[in-house]
């Protein structure tokens, strides 16, 4: 089991999963406990995360080892990456995120040629990030968290939010 992270120290988030051929870049808000913990992109087990995005890109990412779930998303065309660059905060809960230096969406945006779109995981991740995108090309979606503490909508209606991300996959 992983070691928790000591209350209100900085937490920082991970470096982007890009590919040359990115074409929908998925962020969240900042790493939870497990995340940070393990070094994995949406590593609690009641995180829906894996599951929506393989349901975006038409595969079980479920049983996959985490690099094979990370490598099956890139081969899609689908990166990931986090809004707040560093932070305090106890717990994993978005509420709970104090301090936060936001990461530089825009240049990672310019850096992919081939970008046409930016899910949101979460509305904390909206209301971060989007104002850093306005003005660019990029269509900007707001999707329902895939987090636990999300429980407000079902899973279905989840789905189907997510999988509008798959037009600009095509």
């Amino acid at each position: 089991m992983a070691t928790p992270l000591p209350s209100g120290e900085r937490k920082s988030s991970f470096p982007p999963a890009v590919a040359p051929n990115t074409r929908v870049l998925i962020l969240g808000s900042l790493p939870g406990e497990r995340s940070l913990a393990e070094q994995r992109y949406y590593a609690h087990p009641q995180n829906r995360f894996w599951h929506l995005a393989g349901t975006l890109i038409g595969r079980d990412l479920a049983p996959l080892a985490y690099e094979e779930r990370l490598a099956a998303l890139l081969a899609a065309g689908v990166g990931l990456w986090d809004v707040v660059a560093s932070a305090t905060r106890s717990g994993s809960l978005d509420a709970a995120i104090r301090a936060p230096e936001h990461n530089s969406l825009a240049a990672l945006a310019a850096s992919l040629p081939g970008l046409r779109a930016v899910g949101f995981n979460g509305a904390t991740a909206a209301r971060i990030g989007m104002p850093q995108l306005d003005g660019t090309r990029l269509a900007v979606i707001p999707l329902p968290s895939s987090s636990p503490a999300f429980a407000a909508m079902k899973l279905a209606e989840k789905e189907r939010r997510w999988c509008e991300l798959a037009q600009f996959l095509a």
